[in-house]
């Protein structure tokens, strides 16, 4: 026996030093996929031998990584305290998507507290923020048929006073009130590395590099990223950043928490016909079409655009499923062809798609926000409202109480985290012996009686990654084909997304050991990347001889979800940014 083959089997004997050990990229039966240099190291390769390095540096006071809800309130609030205290720090904003607001994703119902809070008169600066909630419901779902539950003021689905919006648009005017207070945005650069000072502290961030071959190698066009030092470092990436998973490991920050829980949202807006549409209407469901033992549920949102009859429609599924068989995407399909939604999608037309992992773990999964030179705001580390349904009240409050944070050196109490310590039971108790409906009264009577004051807390038990089965132990899930009417295939659902990736650069999807997709995942789980992606990113096809599979990604697909950074049940994907202004489009998702 070879020894390649001899550390092999070693490793799938190992599935759970995986994650802890960075293996060799390919073997020699294995072909190469990754050459990003994450991974594959220059220092290594001959043909950057005599490539400059060198990188031009900025200074700023503050860099926030990550132009969304949290990073953008962070950064109107701190030029909002300069001006206050007579102060000029220097913020800078640096997004990764080609314009404010083109990577966000969200429901979205939202609480104006925070708003309120951050902008008094945010009604009259012509904030998009316009359609009240006038009704609610919420369902459990039968395979034919719905179970009304009622709404009682306290409950997390309780939206009377909430606003509906199109959260894409919320994060662009919020783009607009932090340059008008003088904060500089710089969308389309990725942040890419984080930097150090010699004694361990965070220095700043480096955005990515550019020019870089699909084979790993430099082009004519390679140009360095760029350095951006600061005092400190707002880290808003969004959930499951990729410089937020390094901050964790370097400064211990996750070591007083439970791992994190996640569920991934898909999203639609549909036009339908205007007798349908009830502008300020919310309705949450759950049950059918997931099992008792998946946690998940979906969302109908009727937005008030005028001269549009626009609605909301999406689904989302916890991340700690066990069913290797299972996807999310096409689950969300089959749900739109229940006897009680689909009717309202009859005769309408779906203008948009996307998804987007979310944090759920609440206040037990929250790391240790701050560290030497920056701190975590928003959902990086994981400021969301499962329960609800929403969290962008909590990402607002964490960012402009961390940019209040920044100009007076504490951390004030948000009431994002007395909501989450509210509801932090609710998550946990549908994996307990309580059982799904166990789990619906325990919101009930723990979440809306007693406003989370058990003396108790539950556990999520292990990460999403390690629930999955294998494939052997579970029955294949037999989905329906899509209509082209109410449902729809994959990749005619990507194209909705905009996404846009350059076909010649190496693949941002990498992998820790080539060998593992195949020799691993499918041998044991039947490759569940197939399915847990929602853009078709990842595909086993037959090698040249036909004799086997291999592993093909389609990075260009990608619409930076994070899903299988977090689900990959080897933990061997470790998503990383591609160049700055790739992914999606999005408009006002």
């Amino acid at each position: 026996m070879s020894l390649v083959t001899t550390r092999l089997l070693w490793c799938l004997r190992q599935p759970r030093l995986l994650k802890n050990r960075v293996l060799s990229y390919s073997t020699s039966s294995t072909p190469r996929i990754t050459t990003h240099y994450t991974v594959v190291p220059r220092e290594t390769d001959s043909r950057w031998k005599d490539v400059p390095m060198e990188r031009f540096a900025d200074q700023a006071d503050v860099v926030i990584v990550g132009g969304g809800p949290a990073g953008l309130s962070a950064a109107i609030r701190l030029r909002q305290l300069c001006k206050e205290k007579g102060k000029d720090l220097r913020v800078c904003v640096i997004e990764k998507s080609s314009y404010i607001g083109a990577h966000t994703l969200s429901g979205a119902c939202i609480e104006p507290r925070a708003l309120d809070e951050l902008i008094p008169d945010w009604k009259e600066k012509g904030s998009p923020v316009k359609q009240i909630v006038t009704e609610d419901k919420f369902s459990i779902l039968t395979e034919t048929g719905r179970i009304p539950v009622p709404i009682f003021r306290g409950l997390p689905m309780h939206n009377h006073g909430n606003y509906i919006v199109r959260l894409g648009h919320v994060v662009k005017w919020l783009g607009e009130q932090a340059e008008s207070l003088g904060v500089e945005l710089y969308p389309g650069y990725a942040a890419s590395e984080i930097l150090y000072h010699e004694d361990g502290s965070v220095k700043g961030v480096a955005t990515n590099d550019v020019g870089i071959a699909k084979d790993g190698s430099p082009k004519s066009t390679f140009e360095r990223g760029m350095e951006f030092h600061s005092k400190i470092v707002i880290f808003g990436e969004g959930c499951h950043g990729h410089l937020a998973k390094q901050l964790y490991k370097k400064f211990n920050l996750r070591a007083n928490c439970e791992p994190q829980s996640y569920g991934i949202g898909l999203k639609e807006l549909w036009e339908v016909e205007p007798a349908k549409h009830r502008p300020g209407k919310t309705e949450h469901t759950t049950g059918w079409p997931l099992s008792t033992t998946t946690y998940g549920g979906s969302f109908i949102y009727h937005l008030g655009e005028e001269g549009q009859h626009l609605v909301a429609i999406g689904y989302v599924v916890g991340l700690d499923y066990t069913n290797p068989y299972l996807s999310p995407f096409r689950e969300f399909q089959r749900f739109k062809h229940h006897p009680y939604v689909a009717p309202l999608l009859e005769g309408g037309k779906r203008i948009g798609y996307g998804a987007r992992a979310l944090n759920e773990g609440g206040i037990q999964s929250l790391p240790r926000l701050a560290f030497p030179g920056g701190l975590l705001a928003g959902c990086s580390p994981g400021f969301l409202n499962a329960a609800q349904g929403e969290g962008n009240a909590q990402r607002d409050e964490d960012g402009h109480a961390g940019g209040g944070d920044c100009v007076r050196g504490d951390r004030q109490r948000c009431h994002g985290r007395d909501e989450l310590y509210q509801i932090r039971n609710v998550r946990p108790s549908f994996h307990s012996p309580l059982g799904f409906y166990g789990g619906m009264m325990y919101t009930g009577l723990f979440a809306w009686l007693l406003r989370g004051k058990e003396p108790w807390t539950l556990s999520h038990g292990a990460p999403d990654y390690a629930r999955l089965k294998p494939a052997s132990e579970c029955k294949a899930i037999e989905y329906p084909k899509p209509d082209g009417k109410i449902s729809f295939d994959l990749l005619t659902s990507v194209a909705l997304t905009g996404t846009n990736h350059d076909h010649d650069e190496p693949a941002h999807l990498t992998l820790k050991d080539d060998s593992v997709p195949v020799q691993r995942n499918l041998a044991i789980y039947d490759g569940p990347e197939q399915r847990y992606c929602p853009a078709g990113v990842y595909e086993f096809i037959d090698t040249e001889d036909g004799k086997a599979k291999r592993l093909q990604i389609n990075a260009q697909n990608c619409i930076h979800c994070k899903t299988c950074d977090i689900k990959d049940p080897s933990q061997n994907i470790n998503w990383v940014t591609p160049q700055g202004g790739e992914g999606p489009a999005y408009d006002g998702m």
